[in-house]
């Protein structure tokens, strides 16, 4: 192992939980050694960053998100990838809404190298195998059945250049569409999450669905039936079985916050924090696309301008986790539900500050906003102080 080229103080946060006064250790992209305890060794050839009592947590880790700084993930990365990164998320999977197969087969392509280069994560495809009940933001004429030969054009479509399989690493769908159930298994063969969502699957069919491999809620409660005593439908399944991940979006607009803590606090390390911003995260209200759709921000809110209906958020993952923290979620398990757990999530080597691990962390001031970022051993540009919540 390397000697730290730069040792960084202050109070740590792992991903898992609070380790006091500490340093990291870093040289080039990694992290080389991870100290606790306030005698921390000093090696006279790295620089020192000391930051005293403020808090050092890994990167932010955002495993569903269609884009913000005014652009989305299909069209233009670049605005949507400095935004988010310049508020401490330095990990994102690239969600894409459901278009033409010919579409999505070029919006995949294009995002594939930035998988490979380590910009990306990954790809979540949410759609176009969604309930046209529960669409949502999603285009009706552009629904279909998880035809076998789709999902695997698709897949094959963000092949890895490296042979190590697809950037598609989350698949959203509704498994009582026609051949639902076998694109889960199929999903599952290929080692793609697939999760639960836009869907009106009774409570049976959702159980049948993680039988088959299906291990995520898309933003449970949102584009899927209420909770109901005489017909559960598929939050009952999917927040009854320990397999399953729960995705929230904790902007109060999608889920009001009392039930993000309630869901939490019930559900503890099973709950992942997610933003679904849209190209409007960061950005002020006003007219904006989500894939071919118009879209009106008003009071930070998108909405469809045709029929109204939610149209993905303007949160960004830090706001996220103060929302948690402001009504009641310990500081602990918000920064979990935004690191190590959406990373174990989608099995990404992110999210926990270890040895051996790319440097990406955040550095917190004392109102929970990052005031300094790290990604891959460099410190970015951070929103800090200014960025309003």
């Amino acid at each position: 192992m390397k000697s730290p080229q730069l040792l960084i103080r202050g109070r740590i946060f792992d991903g898992v939980d609070d380790r006091g006064p500490g340093s990291i250790g870093i040289a080039d992209e990694q992290i080389v050694r991870v100290h606790y305890g306030p005698d921390a060794p000093a090696d006279s050839s790295a620089d020192v960053v000391d930051f005293g009592d403020q808090l050092i947590t890994p990167g932010l880790v955002d495993v569903h998100s269609h884009g913000g700084g005014g652009a989305a993930f299909g069209l233009d990365p670049a605005p949507a990838l400095a935004l988010h990164r310049a508020h401490g998320t330095t990990t994102m999977i690239a969600s894409l809404v459901s278009q033409s197969l010919d579409e999505l087969e070029r919006q995949l392509r294009m995002l594939t190298p930035l998988v490979a280069a380590g910009e990306l994560a990954g790809v979540h495809l949410e759609g176009p195998w969604l309930a046209p009940g529960k669409k949502g933001a999603h285009p009706l004429e552009m629904l279909r059945a998880p035809a076998r030969a789709d999902v695997i054009r698709l897949l094959d479509a963000a092949a890895l250049p490296d042979g190590s399989g697809s950037a598609v690493k989350m698949v959203t769908l509704a498994p009582e569409l026609e051949g639902g159930i076998a694109a889960v298994r199929l999903l599952a063969e290929r080692d793609v999450v697939a999760a639960v969502g836009h869907t009106d699957a009774d409570l049976a069919t959702t159980q049948a669905a993680i039988e088959a491999g299906a291990t995520g809620a898309t933003h449970l409660f949102n584009a899927m039936p209420p909770l109901h005593h005489r017909h559960p439908g598929p939050i009952l399944g999917l927040a009854a079985d320990d397999r399953v991940w729960l995705e929230l979006i904790a902007d109060g607009a999608h889920v009001q916050l009392d039930l993000v803590a309630e869901t939490i606090k019930r559900y503890g390390d099973r709950v992942v924090l997610v933003t679904d911003a849209m190209a409007a995260a960061g950005q002020p209200d006003g007219d904006y696309m989500l894939g071919d759709l118009a879209v009106r921000v008003t009071d930070g809110v998108a909405r469809l301008v045709e029929g109204g209906a939610i149209a993905g958020s303007t949160l960004i993952l830090d706001v996220a986790v103060r929302n948690c923290i402001r009504v009641g979620v310990d500081w602990r398990q918000a920064l979990r539900a935004a690191t190590s757990l959406p990373a174990r999530y989608l099995d990404l080597d992110a999210g926990q500050l270890l040895p051996g691990r790319l440097a990406d962390l955040v550095v917190w001031d004392a109102d929970w906003r990052p005031m300094r970022v790290m990604r891959h051993g460099q410190w970015l540009p951070a929103a800090g102080a200014a960025q309003s919540a």
